[in-house]
């Protein structure tokens, strides 16, 4: 099983490269499931109801979030209703919505999704290494692989998770910080692992934001109200392939694609696709 997950979708740029990537990805790698989170996808905070449904028509099988997750007051209502779009497991009893996803691939598989958030510099929430077992531990039976997007600041707590799922889970993923990282690896025991996935957005930016309005906050001190960039953007992500009998990791590629990798990529794909 092959699972394609995206870094951070992140305001108009980072909608516009996923819709144009992920129908050319699927058919370039073979792919059976597609996860993106999406916390940042509406202008570049939060996420709504209508949003969320054009990225499902992208070819997007599940949707993951993190603590942007209630920007948009309007997903309120939308979450409930939308068993795909997930918000961390780790909020108290009575958020609305859910932490996991039990989905089928192209192929008639099962796979689980789990969206867990940390709390090192992060609003003080369930402890997510408790909240995760528990979610791991009702797909038992369910799902042989199941991917988890691990919403977090801290490097260490992210590296943490990773070590506390291995042998547990098919892959770990972080997200929130927008800068891809390198160590992409499969652990000792079968779980492939990425500190941050990265963004799907303006690169041409600081992490995203416009880089006059962000940069004048550093410098100034100063309130300022930030905006998303508009700037062409870049595809941020990484591929996991899966054991269907043990649901452990065999490989994993890191994805970092440009919008002329993507435009390429989409022409070169286009002929399969008619």
């Amino acid at each position: 099983m092959r699972i394609l997950f995206i870094g951070d979708i992140f305001g108009k740029p980072g909608r516009e490269i996923a819709r144009r990537a992920v129908p050319a990805l699927i058919e370039r790698e073979s792919l059976d499931f597609v996860i993106a989170n999406v916390e940042n996808s509406a202008a570049g905070f939060g996420v709504t109801g209508d949003i969320a449904d054009a990225i499902l028509g992208y070819g997007v099988d599940a949707m993951t979030t993190g603590n942007h997750v209630w920007d948009k007051k309007e997903v309120l209502d939308y979450i409930p209703g939308q068993p795909k779009l997930l918000r961390p497991a780790n909020f108290p009893a009575g958020a609305p919505g859910r932490g996991s996803y039990l989905g089928k691939t192209r192929s008639g598989e099962s796979i689980g999704v789990i969206n867990v958030m940390g709390r090192i510099f992060m609003q003080p929430l369930d402890d997510p290494f408790a909240v995760v077992l528990k979610e791991i531990e009702a797909m038992r039976g369910k799902a042989r692989v199941i991917i988890v997007d691990f919403h977090a600041e801290a490097t260490s707590e992210k590296v943490a998770m990773g070590w506390h799922l291995d042998g547990k889970v098919t892959a770990v993923f972080g997200t929130h910080t927008h800068v891809q990282t390198a160590d992409d690896r499969i652990l000792p025991k079968g779980t492939a692992y990425l500190t941050d996935a990265g963004m799907t957005g303006p690169h041409d930016s600081i992490i995203g934001v416009t880089t006059e309005i962000a940069l004048g906050k550093f410098v100034t001190g100063l309130p300022a109200r930030f905006e998303s960039a508009s700037s062409p953007g870049r595809l941020n992500g990484v591929i996991v392939t899966a054991d269907l009998a043990t649901g452990k990791a065999t490989a994993i590629q890191r994805l970092n694609l440009s919008a002329a990798d993507v435009e390429a990529l989409a022409d070169a794909a286009r002929p399969a696709l008619l």
